[in-house]
């Protein structure tokens, strides 16, 4: 028998370990399951290419959990060890990566997931053991090895007695971690890092019912026999070719990912690329509402199949995050910090692939099946629209997809929406002018009002519109955004409106002057116009920077310019054609034209849903006095 002391430069490595790493110390069950599986995966390798002259078989990784004993055991058969291979592995390698850990870390406790950045994967065993040991037998004819260590740095090496190829480690669980010889948290613990491992892995046993023997009665039990419980499915959807897949497998994977989640997603992306990095992946677009605190963190990053974290920001691009399902790509990090990840070039290169697979992929869908893409689109827009403003390469590449809708339920890219419009929606300086909606109930008189004169009006209800808009009119030539019940409409519709009004300049002043007295308190700017005799008598706008400004500080962007909250700015536009405008200046006393001017502003106000509280009861009062 050897005995040794491991090379280190502290007395003893591993309650540093522990101290590091306490609050992820859960990792260890993932770090040597890890191990078991490359082992196996290594000894398959060498026998398909002949080196490994062995019946490689169905191997399996198999945990057990000795309650009694404090023990928990993982099992492998896979590659083994030989004597001089524990040496080396164990006892030199990953101390050689404990040396690099203990200079850099020994006086700060920061970037806690690092172990396996250092090899130190094997000794994450001893933040839940107070000894751990392995009992290994090399695949080839060596005979088989027996390692213990107790915590500090000495060990002992001597031959096991184990006869079949493979690696057995056995943890003795310290008092502070007896959580996981409860058979729970294990299987959690395997669900969580190993569900999708390629090699099947085995807790206990789980009972199966077996069809009944023909000839049985119906009130018979049908007979069950105990099998493996294999606990992971080695052989995942992201896995394979999309060729081979169908529609059917990636819900049922999705359902595998998401067991609560009741609603199917409404499409799928498959990432597969080799070249110039590994990635694999399936991406799902779930129905998504306008809420922007949407549940995030749901799309599961890998290392071959093994599970790191669903904390995918720095990796996916920003406004994917609200997407869910798996990325894998190998040359990711299995522990390393945020930082060092967002500083990474394969890791910038991996966001910027994801981002382009899935603006091509929403063009595909866009131009096959351009139906069902509108049909969809309240429930993706959020994404695309977060994207457009977020990501410029995939701003550029929306103009193929994104789709600006109406309020009478048709759908136009912006291409098919500026040929629409260009003849009749203009202004004084020939800029293309896009009337929206944000609200097809609150704004439905402003709404029928534009749609008489002939303008198309877009429902636009996003949180981010008005962010969205401001790009689009910065990137696109001669083009502005006013919202339907805006005052930049007014510029519109006086270039188009040829009605003449019947008030002589006189009459204007007089009425404008009638006006301004009664509301002078209440912060409009009177402005009168010739309208349609039809048209509303008063009619609220707000000026479109102001309002724009205002939404913006609402969803996050007021900070970035430097402003409190927006004064409250609104303009009343008077109808110089209507009757009961000529009714309120040819009125003979001053009270009665008060009461007219005060019904119609506030009939004015609650259009458009600023006629509130006390306000609000003193008009109703007052409408049922003028019933009466």
């Amino acid at each position: 028998m050897a005995t040794g002391k491991i090379n280190v430069s502290v007395e003893n490595i591993f309650p540093l370990i522990k101290k590091f790493l306490y609050s992820d110390h859960e990792i260890f069950l993932r770090e040597l399951i890890s191990n078991a599986t490359d082992a196996t995966l290594k000894l398959k390798h060498l026998a398909s290419i002949g080196e490994a002259k062995v019946d490689y078989g169905n191997p399996m990784i198999e945990l057990k959990v000795d309650k009694e004993g404090k023990k928990l055991h993982i099992i492998d058969q896979g590659i083994g060890m030989t004597e001089e291979e524990v040496k080396k592995y164990i006892n030199e390698v990953a101390f050689s990566g404990a040396e690099e850990f203990l200079n850099k870390y020994e006086d700060s406790g920061k970037d806690a997931g690092i172990i396996g950045h250092f090899g130190l994967g094997f000794y994450s065993a001893f933040m839940v053991s107070d000894k751990v040991e392995i009992i290994t037998k090399s695949y080839t004819d060596e005979p088989a090895a027996h390692w213990s260590c107790d915590g500090s740095p000495k060990f002992t090496l001597k031959k096991g007695k184990k006869e079949d190829r493979g690696t057995e480690i056995i943890l003795h669980i310290a008092d502070d971690s007896t959580e996981f010889l409860e058979e729970n948290r294990i299987n959690e613990l395997l669900r969580k890092y190993n569900k999708f491992m390629p090699i099947p892995i085995k807790f206990g046993t789980k009972t199966e019912t077996l069809p009944k023997p023909e000839g049985a009665k119906e009130e018979d039990p049908a007979p069950t026999q105990e099998v493996d419980n294999i606990i992971n499915n080695p052989t995942p959807a992201w896995t394979k070719q999309p060729k081979d897949l169908k529609e059917e497998d990636y819900k049922s994977f999705y359902r595998e990912l998401y067991p609560t989640q009741f609603e199917e997603p409404l499409f799928n992306i498959h990432l597969n690329v080799d070249y110039p990095f590994n990635l694999t992946g399936i991406l799902y677009f779930p129905k998504l509402t306008n809420d922007l605190n949407i549940q995030k963190d749901r799309i599961q990053l890998y290392q071959n199949q093994v599970f790191v974290t669903d904390n995918v920001e720095g990796i996916v691009p920003e406004f994917l995050t609200m997407l869910r399902g798996v990325i894998d790509s190998p040359d990711i990090p299995l522990n390393v910090s945020r930082s060092y990840l967002q500083a990474d070039g394969a890791v910038k290169k991996i966001s910027s692939y994801i981002t382009r697979k899935v603006a091509d992929k929403l063009a595909s869908l866009f131009k096959n099946n351009r139906e069902d893409f509108e049909a969809k689109w309240n429930d993706i827009k959020i994404v695309i629209e977060y994207g457009m403003l977020s990501e410029e390469k995939f701003f550029e590449k929306a103009d193929k997809f994104a789709l600006y809708p109406t309020v009478d339920g048709s759908y136009f890219t912006f291409s098919e929406l500026q040929e629409k419009i260009k003849d009749n929606q203009t202004d004084k300086d020939d800029k293309l002018v896009v009337l929206y909606a944000s609200d097809k109930e609150a704004q439905h008189s402003y709404i029928e009002a534009a749609k008489a004169k002939g303008y198309e009006v877009l429902l636009l209800d996003s949180p981010i519109i008005s962010h969205l808009m401001q790009k689009l009119e910065t990137s696109k030539e001669k083009l502005s955004f006013a919202r339907v019940d805006a005052d930049h409409l007014d510029n519109l519709i006086q270039k188009d409106d040829t009605q003449i009004s019947k008030l002589s300049d006189e009459e204007k002043e007089n009425l404008k002057t009638n006006l301004e007295e009664v509301i002078k308190d209440k912060g409009y700017t009177v402005q009168l116009e010739a309208m349609d005799s039809a048209a509303s008598p008063f009619i609220i706008t707000e000026p479109e920077f102001m309002r724009r400004m205002k939404e913006m500080q609402q969803t996050g962007g007021g900070g970035m310019f430097g402003m409190g909250n927006m004064p409250e700015m609104y303009n009343l536009i008077v109808n110089t054609n209507h009757e009961l405008v000529g009714e309120i200046l040819n009125t003979k006393t001053a009270k009665k034209r008060e009461r007219l001017i005060n019904q119609s502003l506030d009939l004015a106000r609650l259009s458009k849903g600023l006629l509130k509280g006390e306000e609000l009861t003193n008009f109703i009062n007052r409408s049922y006095d003028m019933i009466k």
